[in-house]
């Protein structure tokens, strides 16, 4: 029987976005009273339903604005589903947006060690594991500076190095190694796949429709909040540049 690392069932994620730009406490409660106050909702993702077996690299396409950010952070827990239920099996690494977890105002020698301890890490554990970390994001002239002077490729490269010191069970990067240079993205693609060798499972987002179907084996493909097409990875991906 196929294990499943993340099991998406029939998902809906509904926001209430006001209508009407409000300028003032004033206003606000004059059309209040007058009844002139208009909520939308907005369906960021509706009916969404796929499986991704455990240890298999799996890829999320689709234009932007189609949903595919507010999907990953439903897999990571940091929203809860409208409507369904999402299960995940494992522990997640989560590369959603760029810089996230860092303080901007700490180096990278203090975010390391602080964000080792948001991960649950032990002091002694990222002690050891600092070299390492430093070393593959390439940052030791930097690593005393504080993180609001990085570039963005930096920030990239920090976060990954940081996520990927130990094996995650499932680890989800969201458009962020396109912001390193194209060695570094080769180095982060050679270790995604010696970490996908040892039965890792990874959820990529990206608009390179090509380093997709080089990384991946299967693909979902959202437009609109919908779910289009789900499937063998070249055949999601055609459908997808035939209507793109």
């Amino acid at each position: 029987m196929e294990e499943y690392a993340v099991i998406v069932d029939n998902i809906t994620m509904k926001f209430n976005l006001s209508t009407e730009k409000v300028d003032s406490l004033k206003e606000h409660f004059v059309k209040f009273l007058k009844r002139q106050n208009s909520n939308e909702d907005f369906y960021a993702l509706k009916n969404i339903s796929f499986k991704i077996p455990k240890g298999e690299p799996f890829a999320i396409i689709g234009g932007n604005g189609s949903g595919k950010s507010t999907l990953l952070k439903l897999i990571s827990g940091i929203y809860k589903p409208t409507e369904g239920a999402i299960t995940v099996n494992g522990s997640i690494a989560p590369l959603i947006e760029l810089g996230a977890g860092f303080d901007p105002d700490l180096t990278a020698r203090e975010n390391v060690y602080l964000n080792g301890a948001v991960l649950g890490y032990s002091r002694r554990f990222m002690e050891q594991s600092f070299k390492d970390i430093i070393d593959f994001a390439e940052l030791w002239e930097f690593v005393d500076v504080p993180v609001k002077n990085y570039s963005s490729g930096m920030y990239a490269r920090l976060g990954f190095a940081i996520a990927t010191i130990v094996k995650p069970e499932i680890l989800i990067v969201d458009e962020i190694l396109s912001v390193g240079d194209v060695s570094f993205q080769k180095k982060c693609e050679q270790k995604m796949n010696d970490l996908l060798s040892r039965g890792m499972t990874l959820i990529l987002v990206s608009h390179d429709i090509e380093q997709v179907k080089k990384m991946c084996s299967k693909a979902i493909w959202l437009n609109r909040g919908m779910l289009i097409e789900y499937g063998d990875v070249d055949t999601v991906c055609s459908r997808y540049m035939q209507n793109s």
